[in-house]
C-alpha cells in the first residue's frame, strides 16, 4: 500500500474556515456603514459640516476590523492560553490608564485618543476577561470548579467590572457579568453554586440601587422602560422617557417596508438622541421597515449561531469556553440593543454589533469573530 505523504495529510488537516460566518459578518458591517451615513447626514448638513464625516471613519473602522478578523482567524487560538494572564493584566492596565491619560466627555473617562481615532478599552476588556476565565477553567477541568475557584474567578472578573463601572460604563459591565455567569455554567459549575451566584447578583443589584453606587441617571435609564408613562418631573427620568418615546416613534414610522434610505423624518431631523451609536437600530427600522429589521436581526442571529457552533465543535475546553463567552458577548449585545429601542429592555450604552458607530466596538466584535473562526477552523487539527 502506498504511503500518504505527510504534507498531503497536513493539508487535509489544515484550517477550514467558516465562510458563512465571514460573509454574514462583512454584510452586516456594510449595512452598518450605510446606516451610520443615513443617521448622521441630516444633522451634519444642518450644522454645515461634511455629511460624510462619520461614515468615512466608520468605513475605516470596518476595514481595520476585517484585517483584525483575518489576522486572528489565521492565528492559532491555543497559543493564547499560556499568555492569558498577561492579556488580563494588560486589560487592567488599559482600564486604569483611561483615568490617568484618557479622554473625558460628559463626565465619563473611557477613551484613549490616538490622532483622529478614539479607542475605548472597556470593549476589548470583555474579550480579555473571556480569555482569562476560559484559561483558568481549562486548567481546572480535571479537578472541577469548587468554591475556592468561584471566589478566584469572581475577583478575576470583578476587578475589570468595577473599573468599567467606575468610568462609568454600566452597559459593558453588565455584559461582562452575564458573560462570566454563562461561561461558569458551561464550565460545569454545580447548579447549587450557580443558583447562589444568581441570588447574590440580584442582591448586589438591589444594594447598588439603594446605596447610591449607581448614578441617578443610570437608575432612571434602567427603570424607565418599566414605567414609560411616568409623570415624574425628574430630568433624568424625563430624558429617558423622551429617548424611549422617540425610539418607538422611529420604529413605528417604518411600517412594513420602511420609508426608504434617507427618507425617514425621525432620522433625518435628528429626533432620536445619539442615533448613530446606541440607538442605530431605530434608523434601520424606520428606513428599512419591519422586513429590513428582521433581515438584519436574522443576519446577526446567524453570526451568533455560527460562533456558538464553533464552541460545540471545539476540540478542547479552552476553545469551547472562549467561543461560549464570545457568543454571549455578541448575542446579548444584539438582544439588549434592539430590545431597549423597543422598550422591552432597559436603556444602556450597549452598541449593536458591527452596526453602531464606534471604532473600538467594531474592532472588538471583529476580533471576537476572528477568534471564533480560529477555534472552528482547528477542530480537526492534531
Amino acid at each position: 500500500m502506498a504511503m500518504i505523504p505527510r504534507s498531503a495529510g497536513a493539508r487535509r488537516g489544515g484550517p477550514a474556515f467558516d465562510f458563512v460566518l465571514i460573509l454574514a459578518t462583512v454584510v452586516v458591517a456594510a449595512i452598518g456603514v450605510v446606516m451610520v451615513y443615513t443617521a448622521t447626514r441630516g444633522t451634519l448638513l444642518a450644522a454645515g459640516e461634511d455629511p460624510r464625516l462619520y461614515v468615512k471613519k466608520q468605513a475605516l473602522y470596518v476595514l481595520l476590523g476585517v484585517v483584525a478578523m483575518v489576522a486572528f482567524a489565521l492565528f492559532d487560538y491555543r497559543r493564547l492560553e499560556p499568555f492569558a494572564m498577561i492579556i488580563y493584566w494588560l486589560t487592567i492596565a488599559a482600564l486604569l490608564g483611561v483615568f490617568v491619560i484618557g479622554s473625558t466627555a460628559n463626565g465619563a473617562a473611557r477613551w484613549f485618543t490616538i490622532g483622529p481615532l478614539q479607542l475605548q478599552p472597556s470593549e476589548f476588556a470583555v474579550v480579555g476577561v473571556i480569555v482569562a476565565v476560559a484559561a483558568y477553567c481549562d486548567r481546572r477541568q480535571e479537578e472541577g470548579l469548587a468554591w475556592r475557584d468561584v471566589f478566584k474567578l469572581l475577583i478575576l472578573a470583578g476587578v475589570p467590572i468595577v473599573l468599567v463601572m467606575k468610568q462609568p460604563d454600566l452597559g459593558t459591565a453588565i455584559i461582562m457579568l452575564i458573560v462570566l455567569l454563562v461561561m461558569l455554567a458551561v464550565a460545569g459549575l454545580p447548579i447549587r453554586i450557580l443558583v447562589m451566584l444568581l441570588i447574590a447578583v440580584a442582591l448586589f443589584a438591589l444594594v447598588a440601587v439603594k446605596s447610591g453606587i449607581l448614578h441617578h441617571y443610570q437608575i432612571a435609564r434602567l427603570t424607565t422602560f418599566l414605567n414609560p408613562h411616568s409623570t415624574s418631573t425628574d430630568p433624568n427620568v424625563q430624558s429617558a422617557i423622551y429617548t424611549l418615546t422617540e425610539s418607538k416613534n422611529a420604529i413605528g414610522s417604518g411600517g412594513l417596508f420602511g420609508t426608504g434610505l434617507l427618507h425617514g423624518a425621525q432620522t433625518n431631523l435628528g429626533y432620536v438622541p445619539e442615533q448613530q451609536t446606541d440607538l442605530i437600530f431605530t434608523a434601520v427600522a424606520e428606513q428599512l421597515g419591519f422586513i429590513g429589521s428582521v433581515a438584519l436581526l436574522s443576519l446577526l442571529g446567524l453570526i451568533s449561531w455560527r460562533v456558538l457552533h464553533a464552541a460545540g465543535r471545539s476540540r478542547d475546553i479552552f476553545g469551547r469556553l472562549v467561543c461560549t463567552g464570545l457568543f454571549t458577548f455578541v448575542a446579548f449585545s444584539v438582544f439588549q440593543n434592539a430590545g431597549m429601542t423597543m422598550g422591552i429592555m432597559p436603556i444602556t450604552g450597549i452598541p449593536l454589533p458591527f452596526v453602531s458607530y464606534g471604532g473600538t466596538a467594531v474592532l472588538a466584535f471583529f476580533l471576537a469573530v476572528g477568534l471564533a473562526l480560529s477555534v472552528g477552523a482547528r477542530r480537526r487539527m492534531r
